[in-house]
């Protein structure tokens, strides 16, 4: 039997530009369908620009530009870019103004006008224009829709009505049967408290003289059809206007935000069932991504992200890892730059880059650049190594995807604490022990591979960047639950970029990319190297002390960052170090280490840090901190 997966983020309301909510629900996306990919599934991944409607009439009008004019803008200069510039692989951008989706949308219209389930009436009630549709008393919070800015307004007209409370016992018990259909499961509760009630009609129509902006009722040209029956068809039409309905329909999963549920939930099955059309497989719920503070971000509010700042500071790949391994789906995250600097120093630089580094060096120095024989696929690396695929696909599955990608960075942990146990620098030293080496490198080498491609779906450039340093190509899913299939002769390249460049934390808590030294420019004298050196009067400010460590513990909120408590001679002092990877603290106490003394206090995961300790790194890539040659009291300044 084939593995079938198709896919839909919401199509995107286009009357402004796209926000952090928009990347983050594309991000997600992507890495389901990459890793279905991945995993040997015949994947179609669907997403595209919602242009009808009254928002959007109103929005083209400020911008004083026809309707048309407008959305072809707002979906080809800011949208599409944008999933462009993030690497979002859809296989199809469905655009509601296009001719193929009009002609699906008055279709199914004339379906469920045949099926007896449209009428025309008049209706009085309040009508939400941010949501575009009428709403009911109860779901108002202090007299606003959630999510809308102004209160709702009492509007009465004559509209064509779609039968959807004649639908609401049959959707109950669908839901009855199928327990997973809306995911996770508090989002199917709210929904089912939500049909305990009579849901209504729905009104499927606007007058064309007061909203002429919108697909025609194919009967009744003085109305246009409403955005929500009209936009939800866009994950259908999709398919069909591409002959592949059939194929793929039965299998298809929306991914959704949390303040579209009803429409989702009980509009669009409805929908489908007076068409006689199957209904979706599985509704996956997000929640929203908020500011570090816990605030809903904003404009007005000041603390907004702007998603191509972020890519220009960041990069693809590490946006992509830090709003997937820094969320937890169902729940509204706090993000910000801080987190993406976070993950990107730790888990992609310190422990995935750094690891690809090390390798790739001992590669050059022992073996000529050659990868060795595969090393027994009977070590504890190499079994964990086979069997990390299947974890990963349990947590994906049950839509964790961030311990999904903590299981792989687990894994590549235990592949650094591999290396540095193994010591392949002093097994070098004995021709005797090649083997011994040879099998240390391949180890190495053969995890990596695993890693990066179960790390892919998160990582969309950086991965393969990974395997060619490695002289390596593309691996399916399955291939990482086979040892040795990294092939043995293989010669990496002499050079390779660094994977994933630190960022210099400063004091402030500010981050700035770390840069390759750019050429001397002779019309800037500015910029030449000379002007990085510092003077001795400079040097002369900066005060190293040596400070004796009296207690070492672990940092309550980062496994990656010692809490060291330092006798500095007249006074003790507290520094947050992030050295846990090489040091044990009980291997610290009685150490004594150069402190830069009068740096700025810097709080660090909670925990302020009072300077610094210097370290270096090593040959193997080891963090090695600096003590003095000779015995020196506690404070005594190093010159």
């Amino acid at each position: 039997m084939s593995k079938i997966f198709y896919e839909t983020a919401a199509i995107d309301y286009s009357n402004a530009a796209p926000h952090i909510g928009h990347v983050y629900e594309k991000i997600i996306c992507d890495f389901l369908a990459r890793f279905h990919r991945l995993d040997g599934y015949d994947t179609n991944f669907v997403t595209g620009t919602d242009e009808h409607g009254e928002k959007i009439a109103r929005a083209a009008k400020n911008a004083g530009q026809e309707p048309q004019a407008f959305v072809d803008y707002v979906s080809e200069q800011l949208f599409q870019p944008t999933y462009q510039r993030l690497h979002i692989s859809y296989d199809d951008y469905i655009r509601t103004t296009s001719e193929r989706h009009k002609r699906y949308v008055q279709e199914i219209l004339r379906k469920v006008y045949e099926a007896g389930d449209i009428y025309y009436a008049e209706y009085e009630g309040l009508y939400s224009v941010g949501s575009e549709r009428f709403v009911t008393e109860k779901e108002l919070v202090n007299g606003l829709l959630p999510g809308d800015s102004d209160p709702p307004i009492l509007r009465k007209e004559a509209n064509y009505f779609f039968r959807m409370e004649k639908y609401r016992p049959w959707l109950l018990e669908y839901l009855a049967e199928h327990p997973d259909l809306i995911l996770p499961q508090a989002y199917r509760n709210e929904v089912l408290e939500m049909l305990k009630e009579p849901i209504g009609d729905l009104s499927i129509s606007r007058p064309k003289d007061r909203v002429p902006w919108g697909i025609p009722i194919p009967w009744d040209e003085n109305h246009v059809t409403y955005v929500w029956f009209d936009a939800l068809l866009a994950y259908a039409s999709s398919l069909a206007s591409r002959g592949v309905f059939e194929k793929y329909w039965p299998h298809a999963w929306h991914v959704i935000g949390k303040d579209i549920l009803k429409p989702h939930a009980i509009f669009w099955p409805t929908m489908l069932k007076s068409a006689g059309l199957p209904i979706y497989k599985r509704l996956v719920v997000h929640g929203h991504i908020l500011a570090l503070d816990g605030r809903k971000m904003g404009k007005s509010l000041g603390n907004a992200i702007d998603p191509l700042a972020l890519l220009d500071k960041f990069g693809v790949d590490a946006v992509h890892y830090a709003l997937l391994r820094d969320t937890t789906l169902g729940s509204d995250s706090p993000f910000g730059e801080e987190v993406v600097a976070q993950r990107l120093n730790s888990d992609l630089a310190n422990d995935l880059g750094n690891l690809l580094s090390r390798v790739r060096t001992m590669l050059l120095k022992y073996c000529g650049g050659v990868i060795p024989a595969p090393s027994s696929p009977d070590s504890e690396v190499a079994r964990a190594g086979v069997a990390l695929a299947e974890k990963v696909r349990k947590e994906v599955d049950a839509l964790r995807i961030h311990l999904a990608l903590e299981e792989v960075l687990q894994y590549v942990r235990s592949l650094n604490k591999f290396i540095n146990d193994a010591k392949p620098w002093e097994l070098a030293r004995d021709p005797g022990k090649k083997k011994e080496l040879e099998d240390a490198l391949y180890t190495a080498v053969e995890g990596l591979r695993i890693a990066s491609v179960l790390l892919e779906p998160a990582l969309p450039t950086k991965a393969k960047e990974l395997r060619a340093a490695l002289g390596l190509g593309d691996y399916t899913i399955a291939q990482t639950e086979t040892w040795g299939l990294a092939p043995a002769g293989t010669r990496i390249p002499e050079d390779a970029p660094i994977l994933f460049p630190k960022l210099e934390t400063r004091a402030s808590g500010q981050e700035a990319k770390a840069e390759s030294p750019k050429p001397a420019s002779a019309s800037n004298p500015e910029s030449s190297p000379a002007n990085g050196q510092i003077t001795i009067d400079e040097f002369a400010k900066v005060e190293f002390r040596v400070a004796e460590v009296i207690k070492a513990e672990k940092h309550p909120k980062a496994d990656k960052l010692l809490v060291l408590t330092l006798n500095v001679g007249d006074h003790t002092r507290q520094v947050v170090s992030g050295i846990a990877q090489y040091y044990t603290p009980e291997s610290l106490v009685g150490k004594k280490l150069v402190l830069v003394a009068n740096l700025k206090p810097a709080v660090l995961r909670g925990v302020e840090s009072q300077g610094m300790i210097l370290a270096g790194e090593n040959a193997e890539g080891k963090i090695v901190v600096v003590t003095p040659e000779q015995d020196l009291p506690p404070g005594a300044k190093v010159r």
